[in-house]
């Protein structure tokens, strides 16, 4: 995408440039200047999802007039996903949870119960690791294949919705979810809640980047979450906001027929 364009004009420039060294005098120096653009556009876009710089992904929804919204819970499941699952319940909301294979091998009745609950479920890989960047193509296809294989085995569906860990995208990534023909799901609403302690903190910094149409990233994985979803749904009744399956609000398959 993006990205092709960024390296095909890259070269251009560099071809170019490298003529006038040879042949205007130019000083090498200027060939250093493209790369370092090159570079620092390739390095954001691998850490920006909403750059779109190596392969579309879903961050907002269309409808930015209705107020509407989409929860997404990661790296579940969990021993707190179910008191986030009770929440849901109570306030009549379905979500969508992005969930590692080595949790769903850890916790497969609280996976269950999930998908059981109504809420959707998406491929967050098989082992979430740090060094997911820097695997190789193939690596990577393997993370999300087997991801996907143990969700069949579960619950006897073909999840199409992937979200990469950290939302970190570089050309291997997009190469493998290119050929795992996965919808890639970002978010507009970063929670930070793995970071943040404070509990107003984290609640304020949500609610106020809300807008129409916001996809929210939380995490299953604390009290600490759970306790602000609930100050969350007091928010968003209060402005008058309504919690939508992403399906809906992205207007997408999220499991193969």
């Amino acid at each position: 995408m993006k990205f092709r364009v960024a390296t095909i004009l890259f070269v251009i420039i560099l071809i170019c440039l490298s003529v006038g060294c040879f042949t205007k005098g130019f000083s090498f120096f200027y060939l250093l200047i493209p790369f370092f653009i090159w570079l620092t556009l390739t390095i954001f876009g691998a850490f920006e999802i909403r750059f779109n710089y190596f392969l579309k992904a879903y961050h907002r929804g269309n409808n930015h007039s209705e107020k509407i919204i989409s929860l997404t819970f990661d790296d579940g499941p969990t021993e707190f996903t179910p008191r986030i699952l009770s929440i849901l319940e109570k306030n009549n909301a379905k979500a969508t949870f992005f969930c590692i294979g080595r949790q769903i091998e850890k916790y497969p009745e609280i996976f269950q119960e999930t998908y059981q609950s109504g809420h959707l479920i998406g491929n967050h890989t098989f082992h979430h690791s740090s060094k997911n960047g820097f695997y190789s193509t193939e690596k990577i296809i393997y993370e999300i294949v087997s991801t996907n294989q143990l969700i069949k085995e579960k619950i006897n569906v073909t999840t199409k919705i992937f979200r990469p860990p950290f939302g970190v995208i570089n050309p291997h990534i997009a190469k493998a979810l290119n050929k795992t023909k996965h919808k890639v799901i970002g978010w507009n609403i970063r929670s930070f809640d793995t970071v943040i302690n404070d509990e107003k903190k984290l609640l304020n910094r949500i609610t106020g980047q809300i807008k129409p149409s916001s996809i929210i990233l939380m995490h299953d994985t604390s009290d600490k979450t759970a306790n602000v979803l609930e100050q969350l749904f007091v928010f968003l009744q209060k402005e008058n906001y309504k919690v939508v399956p992403l399906n809906e609000l992205l207007k997408i398959d999220v499991y193969e027929n």
